[in-house]
């Protein structure tokens, strides 16, 4: 069984999970969901599931403005 570090609680449940994001130069951010990805035309509600594939949505370690990307191009940091 591998032992893992513990999580760093963020509040309201969120717990820090960095990753690397291989399709940004190897970035590391901290992995905030997985989920559709809403495009910018579409209506400010929705009330329904996008029909568009996942991605990371991620943000930097410091703060800043969250990027995308693909679920498949992130891995845990160390």
């Amino acid at each position: 069984m591998t032992t893992r570090p513990p999580m760093q609680p963020l509040g309201l449940g969120h717990l820090n999970h960095p990753v690397i994001d291989h399709a940004h130069d190897d970035r590391i951010g901290i992995l905030r969901a997985i989920a559709p990805d809403v495009k910018a035309n579409a209506p400010s509600l929705v009330i329904g599931i996008p029909d568009t594939p996942p991605v990371a949505w991620l943000a930097p370690e410091t703060g800043g403005l969250e990027w995308t990307t693909d679920p498949d191009a992130i891995e845990a940091a160390k």
